[in-house]
């Protein structure tokens, strides 16, 4: 048995499985100088991360090519210095290797649960992330206290209907959502199309990133909407929210 990397000066046993291998070459040339930040956040999946059940440990063998890499490459998507919201965020995918491509974004990890949100605020402070915030709640829950982003995030989390009713509404006009799928991408976007419109959606598309990179590339649903985001319904619930909020800070 051996312990797992120190999260707050806490170590976590763990019992011999399956290694994590060496980072690939092309960990290298996606991080560049947060290389080593990388190793270590992919360290503390393998390790911490599994004991605490947010990587299942049969995903260590291919944590990079599956999951660190799959995600880092969703950055040749996003536009330059933009705000997103990482719906869902878990274990840190894909909002952390997104994180450590990407500097000149400001990011918040978005995720109900207790014991991932602890997770994310130890590996962000361990690496340095200052332009990253971690917010405990579910996406309807923050509608309209969070300030809208230009860019929502999600890999894993739900049927892209029920996640665009999730993301959709926390982005700022002409926003965008970025789902990472896999090969069920066009099958669920034609089966959303008439909720997506219901919600916002002016354009849909499927792109395909990471050439180079990762094998198969990874496939993304890019959802932009037009000036309401989320539709009448969610524009009403968001000002109502905002109006809230001013009562509640002028007592």
């Amino acid at each position: 048995m051996r312990e797992a990397p120190a999260l707050y000066g806490r170590t976590v046993p763990v019992t011999e499985a399956a290694e994590l291998p060496p980072a690939p070459e092309q960990a290298r040339e996606v991080f560049g100088d947060r290389f080593a930040d990388a190793v270590r956040y992919a360290e503390l999946l393998a390790e911490a991360g599994v004991q605490r059940g947010l990587i299942g440990p049969r995903e260590v063998p291919r944590l990079w090519e599956r999951h660190i890499l799959n995600c880092a490459v969703l950055s040749e998507a996003v536009p330059e210095a933009v705000t997103v919201c990482d719906v869902g965020s878990g274990a840190g995918l894909p909002g952390i290797p997104l994180a450590l491509v990407r500097d000149d974004l400001n990011i918040t990890l978005l995720e109900p649960l207790l014991r991932r949100t602890n997770f994310l605020t130890e590996v962000v402070e361990l690496l340095g992330l200052d332009h990253v915030t971690v917010v405990r709640g579910r996406a309807e829950e923050v509608l309209g206290k969070l300030p809208p982003v230009h860019v929502v995030t999600a890999r894993a989390v739900a049927p892209l209907d029920r996640l665009a009713a999730w993301g959709i509404p926390l982005l700022r006009p002409y926003g965008e959502m970025l789902a990472l799928k896999g090969d069920t991408a066009e099958e669920e976007l034609k089966a959303s199309a008439a909720a997506l419109s219901k919600l916002g959606a002016v354009e849909t598309s499927i792109l395909h990133v990471g050439e180079g990179i990762v094998d198969p590339l990874s496939t993304v649903v890019r959802v932009e909407v037009g000036e309401s985001p989320g539709g009448v319904r969610f524009a009403a619930k968001r000002a109502k929210a905002a109006r809230t909020g001013r009562a509640r800070r002028r007592r």
